[in-house]
């Protein structure tokens, strides 16, 4: 699966799908766009979206995305408190589904 971690995450998350092709919004030259702009690029070359941006279901009508958003819930965005997080992100992988947004506590 083609994920895509916004740049609210560690790059270094990367590392926590094994079997998956991972880029992160930085490093694809992303860095800065609005999320309807993020998400119209980012649909044309990813499947999901892992972002900490709890109020993009607010922003953004998700269901005109043909996009899966997996929304993260941790204390902070540091890696050691999204890091734990990454195996239930795992399990809902399969699951996700194009303009649908799925939390993960």
């Amino acid at each position: 699966m083609k994920i895509l971690l916004d740049e609210n995450l560690d790059w270094r998350l990367r590392r926590d799908f094994p079997g998956h092709q991972v880029e992160s919004v930085p490093l694809v030259g992303w860095a800065g766009l609005k999320n309807g702009a993020l998400l119209a690029q980012a649909e044309k070359q990813f499947e999901v979206l892992v972002t900490m941006d709890s109020n993009m279901k607010h922003q953004q009508n998700l269901a005109k995305f043909q996009i899966a958003v997996i929304s993260l819930e941790a204390p902070s965005n540091r890696l050691a408190d999204t890091r734990p997080l990454m195996p239930k992100v795992l399990a809902v992988l399969p699951t996700a589904k194009p303009g649908t947004l799925t939390v993960v506590r």
